[in-house]
């Protein structure tokens, strides 16, 4: 087949503790480096807290897998560094197109407002991903990468955990405060701590072939139901940098997965679709089955579970790799406030009590979708027929179309950590909200709101404030024409800023709590509630 990529090779070294036989206790060992365990590790780098990433492997991933990457991992990438560079090398779009047999029954536009720094999606091969984020963490000096180290086995104690871990060169020890597990959905640190891993496995696999090639089409999201070159069934195609265009091709749960993979058995497919006058070299071919479940408890004890291992969601919609990003910029700074003292480990319970709640949602959409795409009864198939003929030309019928509705964070609307609100706001930026970017400028050069937010808590007033502290923790004032300049009343009109309101924003910008004026003893208090320190 076809490269467009030459996959690097990183070195495996011993670990200092199997230099000098001693056993270390480290703040944070994650498991797995993948876009998940990767992003743990720099948005520990990025709080200033140390970390050891464990991977069995010494490469990045094979072929596309996650593809799809959101606006609001973007903006944590941002945050992180390499935001702005993922969105150049990637195709940005934010148009999708649904078609029925040979009609196009459906279009969408993901972002249709100005005034964001991140695009709405784009398509990024994960090993591009991969290699930038190793990158990344040389570069931040505070992530120990061990490739070619499996863990064995794992022991947990009150305030630690010990792994054994297998190298080329034996077995060793090691301790951890925490232990993040990223090893995707066939993690073996589940099996080590006991965890239930409930759900629905979907009777139905899918083709992913990568084809290199040059061709005319938008960079757009286009699915097909049952189009003429693959009746009765879907397909998905999505533009990728390099040439590199994935296609989705629905097979059926009888079909035979060795042999779909097969280069003969593949490429009579996407000439069937293509044509005969498009030339395309195969790059890489994979089926997969896909399921919706999770973790019945993101935390146990000193191991806490991100990504694949704690949920796993169907492909439509772009929900894998995106969730299990959010996932970590829900966890750092909790970890980061529990290491210091300034919260107890109570926090780490609102992890899962946060993105469990989010997962659920992603299950719930992802199952919709996957029920629309993969009806299982001629009574649902008609339904769903019927929808996609209505959504030609009814306007009401266009919602019920479900391709995979595309990832979208989840508001943490019922978090134990919110402030209910006092006062009556206009807009969308509900306590539990992640924050809206809106243009600004400082000192007269143009700058984004969401670059001056995350590092600790910050009070985003529309007027004279003063920091607050509770314990080791400040949520420091960022001034609307003061500290900022909201030059185009964006900022405004997100934020309902009337002259005088506050809000309290988290390190992993989502909104705690707001007032329509400051009063230094409802932060505290709303400090105190999003640390668990009442």
């Amino acid at each position: 087949m076809f490269q467009t990529y030459t996959h690097p090779t990183f070195d495996y070294k011993p670990s200092a503790e199997q230099q000098t036989g001693t056993v270390k206790r480290h703040p944070v060992v994650i498991i797995g480096a993948g876009p998940v365990g990767l992003t743990q590790a720099l948005d520990l780098a990025y709080r200033g807290v140390p970390s050891i990433v464990l991977d069995d492997d010494n490469t990045v991933s094979v072929g596309s897998r996650a593809v799809c990457y959101a606006k609001r991992t973007l903006e944590i990438w941002d945050r992180l560094g390499f935001g702005e560079e993922s969105a150049a090398k990637g195709v940005q779009w934010k148009v999708g197109k649904v078609f029925f047999k040979n009609d196009l029954a459906y279009q969408f536009d993901l972002l249709p407002e100005d005034d964001h720094k991140m695009p709405a999606m784009i398509n990024y091969q994960q090993y591009h991903l991969e290699e930038r984020m190793v990158k990344a963490c040389v570069e931040s000096g505070l992530v120990d990468i061990r490739w070619k180290h499996k863990v064995l086995s794992l022991q947990q104690h009150d305030d630690y955990a010990n792994l054994n871990v297998e190298t080329p060169d034996g077995i060793y020890k090691i301790e951890a405060q925490w232990v993040v597990a990223c090893d995707g959905a066939n993690s073996s640190v589940r099996g080590m701590v006991g965890a239930d891993f409930t759900g629905q496995f979907f009777q139905d696999r899918f083709l992913i072939a990568d084809v290199v090639m040059k061709a005319n089409f938008p960079t757009e999201r286009w699915f097909w139901f049952d189009p003429p070159f693959h009746r009765n069934q879907s397909v998905l195609l999505h533009k990728q940098a390099d040439n590199v265009w994935r296609i989705d091709f629905q097979l059926g749960w009888n079909a035979d997965p060795v042999e779909a993979k097969k280069p003969e058995n593949v490429i009579p497919r996407v000439k069937a679709m293509l044509g005969d006058d498009v030339e395309f070299e195969l790059e890489w071919v994979s089926v997969y089955q896909f399921a919706c479940r999770r973790i019945n408890q993101f935390r146990h004890n000193r191991v806490i579970f991100a990504g694949d291992a704690a949920h796993q969601v169907s492909p439509f919609g772009a929900r894998g790799a995106n969730t299990g990003v959010q996932d970590c910029d829900n966890l750092s700074w909790k970890l980061k406030a529990v290491l210091d003292g300034d919260a107890p480990a109570a926090l780490i319970d609102s992890y899962h009590e946060e993105r469990a709640y989010a997962a659920d949602d992603n299950i719930g959409h992802s199952t919709r979708a996957t029920d629309f795409i993969t009806p299982k009864s001629r009574s649902s198939t008609r339904l769903r027929n019927a929808v996609l003929e209505l959504a030609r030309t009814e306007a009401f019928a266009r919602p019920l179309v479900n391709s995979g509705r595309l990832s979208s964070p989840t508001p943490y609307l019922v978090s134990s950590l919110n402030t209910p609100d006092a006062d009556t706001f206009q807009g969308k930026m509900l306590p539990g909200t992640n924050c809206a970017d809106a243009p600004i400028q400082i000192n007269g050069k143009e700058a984004w709101l969401l670059n001056q937010l995350g590092q600790g808590f910050t009070l985003l007033s529309f007027g004279p404030a003063q920091p607050v502290s509770v314990g080791g923790c400040t949520a420091n004032v960022l001034e609307v024409g003061k500290d900022i300049q909201d030059v185009k009343g964006v900022l405004k009109a997100r934020y309902d800023g009337q002259p005088g309101t506050v809000y309290l924003i988290r390190p992993d910008q989502y909104v705690a709590a707001r007032w329509k004026k400051f009063d230094a003893q409802a932060v505290e208090q709303a400090l105190q509630r999003v640390l668990k320190l009442h």
